[in-house]
């Protein structure tokens, strides 16, 4: 059977919600995959004037996808560039964020409470796109410390997890794709990409890749990933001589700040399924 059922999981899960300056809702289905590695958040009321919706599609596992479906959007809340109105810094320092958070011990504890190894569930559940609780979201103290362990020396997982998040204050949106998760918004009845899809064959990617020391092989960054920009997937960013945003695979995202007006109708944030299976999404 390997990471594909003998036939789809079909089953859907759906929700909704609003509050005074909008109005969201998402759905998900497991589909052919082994098991459900799709993650969302959607807070509405991040603050008292923002809302954030995240996408995260996880690859070789589901934990990544969980662990920021978790913590991005805390990371984003926390930092002194969100305090400064500075959205966009504070998602991409966000994004940076997350590798730091899932290496040493306590990223290893962190992961293994979100895995499989302690997942009583099975059946339907597994088909359930996860997100945090909306009671719990936000009210969790940012202690990383240190923590010695027989993993305290944990470099990260190496699966990951593309990450398509929109925040929304006032009459600005804000973007940060890294992956091929995609961001779309209605206006006057038009699709517009509000992202792109970060893949080894794009002349920034590949340059990027060679210099790190990797390669391309049938598409696929060392012939194995078909993503350039990926949140986890620690074995591309081993170069202790590069930063973050120069390693192999990056989390580095890219930043869309568009003003809203009367004419945008709604967004859309979904993985790389929905956009595959539909070139008419939006009609």
């Amino acid at each position: 059977m390997g990471i594909y059922l003998s036939s789809p999981k079909t089953e859907k899960f759906s929700e909704d919600g609003e509050n005074y300056r909008l109005r969201y809702g998402l759905s998900s289905m497991q589909g052919w995959r082994a098991t459900m590695e799709d993650a969302h958040a959607a807070l509405p009321d991040l603050d008292a004037s923002t809302s954030f919706f995240g996408v995260y599609d996880g690859h070789g596992g589901k934990v990544v996808a969980k662990f920021c479906a978790k913590f991005l959007h805390q990371q984003v809340l926390r930092s002194e560039a969100y305090m400064a109105g500075e959205i966009g810094t504070s998602v991409q320092k966000a994004f940076f964020r997350m590798d730091e958070m899932m290496r040493g011990q306590r990223g290893w504890r962190e992961l293994a409470v979100l895995g499989d190894k302690i997942n009583k569930f099975t059946g339907m559940i597994e088909g359930l796109i996860w997100s945090p609780r909306s009671s719990d979201s936000n009210d969790q103290p940012d202690d990383w410390a240190f923590e010695e362990g027989p993993h305290s020396d944990f470099s990260g997982p190496t699966s990951g997890s593309t990450a398509c998040v929109a925040i929304i204050r006032n009459n600005q949106l804000v973007v940060a794709n890294a992956g091929d998760s995609r961001c779309v918004i209605s206006r006057k009845r038009k699709a517009y990409d509000l992202s792109r899809d970060h893949k080894p064959d794009l002349e920034a990617e590949r340059d990027r890749i060679l210099k790190a020391g990797g390669f391309i092989h049938a598409g696929r960054v060392n012939g194995s990933l078909n993503l350039a920009r990926a949140i986890g997937d620690m074995e591309f960013k081993q170069n202790k001589f590069l930063p973050a945003e120069k390693q192999i695979v990056t989390a580095n995202p890219d930043i869309n700040t568009v003003e809203l007006c009367d004419d945008d109708e709604f967004i859309v944030l979904a993985c790389d399924g929905i956009w595959y299976s539909s070139n008419t999404f939006i009609s």
